[in-house]
Protein backbone atom coordinates (compact mmCIF):
# COMPACT_ATOMS: atom_id res chain seq x y z
CA UNK A 1 0.00 0.00 0.00
CA UNK A 2 1.16 3.51 -0.82
CA UNK A 3 0.10 6.66 1.02
CA UNK A 4 -1.06 9.27 -1.49
CA UNK A 5 -2.38 11.87 0.98
CA UNK A 6 -2.54 12.71 4.65
CA UNK A 7 -5.55 14.58 5.97
CA UNK A 8 -6.19 16.53 9.15
CA UNK A 9 -9.72 15.18 9.53
CA UNK A 10 -11.67 12.00 8.84
CA UNK A 11 -14.12 14.02 6.78
CA UNK A 12 -11.40 15.34 4.48
CA UNK A 13 -9.93 11.85 4.08
CA UNK A 14 -13.34 10.44 3.20
CA UNK A 15 -13.81 13.11 0.50
CA UNK A 16 -10.52 12.07 -1.10
CA UNK A 17 -11.38 8.37 -0.79
CA UNK A 18 -14.72 9.00 -2.49
CA UNK A 19 -13.08 11.04 -5.24
CA UNK A 20 -10.66 8.24 -5.98
CA UNK A 21 -13.44 5.64 -5.89
CA UNK A 22 -15.47 7.69 -8.38
CA UNK A 23 -12.44 7.52 -10.71
CA UNK A 24 -12.10 3.75 -10.32
CA UNK A 25 -9.27 3.67 -7.76
CA UNK A 26 -9.88 1.81 -4.50
CA UNK A 27 -8.55 3.73 -1.53
CA UNK A 28 -8.32 2.88 2.15
CA UNK A 29 -8.18 4.94 5.33
CA UNK A 30 -6.20 2.75 7.75
CA UNK A 31 -6.18 5.42 10.45
CA UNK A 32 -9.89 6.29 10.33
CA UNK A 33 -10.80 4.09 13.30
CA UNK A 34 -7.85 5.16 15.43
CA UNK A 35 -8.53 8.89 15.38
CA UNK A 36 -8.75 10.36 18.82
CA UNK A 37 -8.56 13.75 20.46
CA UNK A 38 -6.12 15.32 20.14
CA UNK A 39 -5.76 14.25 16.49
CA UNK A 40 -3.13 11.66 15.72
CA UNK A 41 0.25 12.92 14.62
CA UNK A 42 0.62 12.88 10.85
CA UNK A 43 -3.11 12.84 10.17
CA UNK A 44 -5.25 10.24 8.47
CA UNK A 45 -3.55 8.45 5.60
CA UNK A 46 -5.27 7.83 2.29
CA UNK A 47 -3.70 4.70 0.81
CA UNK A 48 -4.01 2.88 -2.50
CA UNK A 49 -2.49 -0.27 -3.95
CA UNK A 50 1.10 0.32 -5.05
CA UNK A 51 0.19 -0.14 -8.72
CA UNK A 52 -2.50 2.59 -8.44
CA UNK A 53 -0.31 5.21 -6.74
CA UNK A 54 0.67 7.17 -9.87
CA UNK A 55 -2.92 7.32 -11.12
CA UNK A 56 -4.22 8.27 -7.66
CA UNK A 57 -1.73 11.11 -7.28
CA UNK A 58 -2.68 12.41 -10.73
CA UNK A 59 -6.40 12.30 -9.87
CA UNK A 60 -5.83 14.10 -6.58
CA UNK A 61 -3.69 16.76 -8.23
CA UNK A 62 -6.30 17.43 -10.90
CA UNK A 63 -9.56 17.06 -9.00
CA UNK A 64 -8.87 17.51 -5.31
CA UNK A 65 -11.00 20.21 -3.64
Amino acid sequence: MTTVAECASAEQAEVLRSLLADCGVSAYLPDALTVSYPPIVGGIRVQVADEDAVAARKILAEKSP
